[in-house]
């Protein structure tokens, strides 16, 4: 890793993500591996001489949504090579892993296509096709890891530089029959504690408040540190120790995984915000044996009733499919049975789709179409009647919000709850990058408004 400043860009690099916030992680590290090589951001990708399409794999037709996009961003190239100018495409994530040769067959101008694993050789690939062109795929396991070789200078990820994403695990070892993440991400592998600590404090260093981790169980995170394991909770003790990191939050994690150790450090570690994200997918056991879970419904109950006892402020998310091969109307009701009672705060739910390679596609008693859409829309009703319950629940409350921008009114600021939501109020500029105390006084229909409390004491 090279502590050298990185050359004034000199080549435009748009780079589009879908899918996932590890996705935007490593969109946001792609880019770091090209500084080097002369490239910076633009915002238009009829201005750029790189185009890296990052994608997901998880959702329906991901691999024809692809292709459709490849074929705007193909017009785009032969415009651009019209006035002389050369404009290299890049397919990199988790459809890049699964298709790769399909991809390049179906879409020959293509010049890159990069696993999820590999975008730390960028700047090789770039360069193998400066020398003899062609086009360059790689979706290799490799046996060092990408974190190992990846530059320590790194772009802010989001507007102000107050909040990032930090991958610290990759991979799932879980393999449930509707998933493809095994497939495209490989293993489960965890980086070492001094790697994962190098990275937090200089994002830190560089402005930033609050810190999502990020693995596809991240808490299964087990790093090395100095030849002891080291698990999710001793983690977070150590980056609670960084000056100025106030905020630590964490996604996405497996309820096998919620150790009672993690439990624990939720009610001890003030700098684990009071909200997390457990997938659970159905409430009913036959469905959670069928999509291999590992768990029953009431043992997801009992982890979440442990998670309130330890932080009663605690706010619950997870994610739901409905139509998984099998369901049938009284495992959908289970599924809402649970829902009712438990009350999330949010939760994302989706039909389940047919993914090429995993168990679940070739099993028997597919849901018909028409009956998955019912039942997602059933389902997504109560689910936004609790989203919006416990938004309401907030009002009358005063919530710590760290204030990360201006508002569209002026003398508006917009901030971020423990909870998630954003936040509106009006304040002065110089708030930005604080965590200040805002009385909520309305809810909206996706975000609260309020009044900074020591306006509300004045204004008494």
């Amino acid at each position: 890793m090279s502590n050298q400043p990185s050359p004034t860009p000199t080549r435009g690099l748009h780079v589009i993500t879908w899918g996932c916030q590890m996705n935007v992680y490593d969109s946001a590290r792609m880019s770091d591996v090209l500084r080097p090589l002369g490239y910076g951001p633009v915002e238009r990708p009829e201005d750029a001489d790189m185009i890296i399409l990052n994608t997901c794999h998880i959702r329906e037709r991901a691999a024809e949504k692809v292709f459709s996009e490849l074929g705007r961003l193909r017009k785009i190239r032969e415009a651009r090579q019209e006035d002389g100018k050369q404009t290299l495409i890049a397919v990199a994530g988790c459809v890049a892993q699964a298709e790769g040769k399909e991809l390049l067959a179906r879409a020959p101008f293509v010049d890159l296509v990069l696993g999820p694993q590999t975008y730390h050789r960028l700047p090789e690939m770039v360069a193998k096709i400066a020398r003899a062109g062609g086009s360059v795929i790689d979706t290799d396991f490799p046996t060092e890891t990408k974190f190992d070789f990846l530059p320590q200078e790194a772009a802010p990820q989001t507007a102000g530089n107050l909040t990032a994403f930090l991958t610290i695990q990759e991979g799932c070892d879980k393999f449930c029959s509707f998933c493809v993440v095994p497939y495209t991400r490989g293993a489960e592998i965890s980086r070492p504690v001094p790697s994962v600590v190098a990275e937090a404090e200089r994002l830190v260093a560089s402005g930033v408040k609050e810190i999502t981790l990020l693995g596809q169980n991240v808490n299964a995170y087990h790093g090395d540190w100095n030849g002891h394991t080291t698990s999710l909770p001793e983690l977070a003790a150590r980056l609670s120790e960084i000056p100025g990191l106030q905020r630590l939050r964490y996604v996405t994690s497996h309820p096998r995984d919620m150790e009672q150790a993690l439990i624990d450090a939720h009610r001890d570690n003030p700098i684990f915000m009071p909200y997390l994200h457990l997938p659970v997918q159905s409430g009913s056991d036959k469905i959670l044996k069928a999509m291999n879970r590992g768990h029953t419904a009431d043992e997801y109950r009992e982890i979440i009733k442990r998670l309130r006892d330890a932080r009663p402020d605690i706010a619950l998310t997870s994610d739901f499919i409905v139509g998984h091969p099998g369901e049938t109307d009284d495992d959908f009701e289970a599924t809402m049975q649970l829902v009712r009672d438990i009350k999330f705060a949010s939760a994302y739910s989706f039909k389940y789709s047919q993914r090429p390679g995993t168990p679940a596609a070739g099993q028997p008693f597919q849901v018909a179409e028409d009956v998955k859409e019912q039942r997602l829309q059933k389902l997504q009703s109560l689910l936004r009647e609790q989203q919006d319950s416990f938004n309401a629940s907030l009002v009358g409350t005063t919530q710590d919000i760290l204030v990360t921008g201006t508002g569209r009114k002026t003398g508006q600021l917009n901030g971020r709850s423990p909870y998630l939501q954003p936040v509106h109020f009006e304040g002065d500029p110089s708030l930005i990058g604080q965590i200040v105390k805002v009385h909520i006084t309305t809810r909206l229909t996706n975000s609260l408004s309020g009044v900074l409390a020591s306006e509300e004491v004045k204004a008494v």
